[in-house]
Formats: structure tokens, sequence, C-alpha cells
């Protein structure tokens, strides 16, 4: 469960989608914890926030909304996916309980889209959203997705920025990159220069 000191979405503006998150929703959704220099942020840290994310990303209607009860379950969901990136990222086995997890959000939700009626569309074939389902679909689209990246051909090139205090995961374009933006790799720069700076000044 989100810690108080955690703030929402509201209070700050999240950075720019880390490279690979606008490709895999799961890696944006398993970014939606943020460590920043000012300190953690989370995106899903409420209901109102949590269900703006699941609506920005095509995983709710633009009417859905989630309580407090699924905006819960989605930030635990949220770690297991963090887990299983991590262990990938570091070459360790995937953790049993976030393979659990991931594998119960995957068969949760029936992907059969059902034969509705309306006047707007005519005959049509969708699957309903009534509010208690809302999480659960969204997790098990995010599990799929989650699933096609850890086994994926960019598995490979998964990984966690190392301009710290971030946390975020990336697909890395190419080899030599350390850092999932601009900012956290001048950040990390200007912090090497400055200890540079410190190290002469006391000889």
């Amino acid at each position: 469960m989100r810690g108080m000191s955690q703030r929402t979405a509201t209070a700050t503006a999240p950075p720019p989608p880390a490279p690979g998150a606008e490709q895999y929703p799961a890696l944006d959704f398993a970014n939606s914890l943020l460590t920043l220099p000012s300190g953690p942020l989370d995106l899903l840290g409420a209901p109102g926030p949590a269900s703006e994310w699941l609506v920005g990303h095509g995983l709710a209607p633009e009417a859905g909304r989630v309580m407090e009860p699924c905006t819960v379950r989605l930030r635990a969901f949220r770690g297991a996916v963090r887990e299983l990136l991590d262990a990938r990222v570091a070459g360790r086995p995937a953790p049993p309980g976030a393979l659990a997890a991931v594998n119960e959000a995957l068969a949760a939700a029936p992907s059969v889209p059902l034969l509705r009626w309306d006047a707007e569309h005519g005959l049509h074939r969708s699957l309903p959203h009534p509010a208690d389902r809302i999480a659960d679909r969204a997790m098990a689209r995010l599990a799929a997705d989650a699933a096609d990246l850890l086994t994926g051909p960019d598995a490979e090139r998964l990984a966690r920025c190392g301009g710290a205090p971030c946390s975020r995961f990336y697909v890395r374009t190419h080899a030599a990159r350390h850092w999932c933006s601009t900012r956290c790799g001048d950040r990390v720069r200007a912090a090497r220069a400055y200890a540079r700076k410190r190290a002469e000044q006391q000889d």
C-alpha cells in the first residue's frame, strides 16, 4: 500500500515516458511509481489519478472509475510486475510470488467479447465494463503485455536507470545507454563534475 509520504500525480508532473514505455504499457505501469530527486511520486496513489492513468492508457472506458480497494490491488500488482522486471534485468530467477500474481491476473478476466446491441453501434461484440471488473481487465491486459515484454526480443534490452535516485525501467535503444532520460544523465554528469571539483579543492 502507498506510504503516507508518497505524493500523487496531482502534486508533481511526472517525467516523459521512459524509452519503450509507449510500446509496452506494462513498462509505463511499472514506472508509475517514481523516485525523483524531490521524493517519491505515485501515479496510482489515489483512485482519481489511478482512474485517469487507466483511461489515458486505454485500459478503462472514458467514464470508468476505480475505487480505493481496486487501487490498492493495482499498486500491489504493479509491485509484482516491478519484481519480475527487476529480476530479468539482474539475471535472477523470477520470484515465485510475482510470477503467481501475474499468472493470476492473466486468468482473472474473461477475454471473449460478448455479442451486444445498441443504437449507436448496432449489433457488435465488445467486453462489458462493469465497475467491479475494470481493474481485473486492466490487470489482465497489463499482465499479457508484461509477459510479452519479458519473453520477447526486447527482454534482452531491458534495463534499470543508473541515474540514482531514479528507479525507472526502460528498453535500451543502444548498448551505451545507461539512463532512462537525458535529465537523469545530466544529473549524474553534474554530480560527478561536482564531486571532482570538491576533490580538487580538498587536495
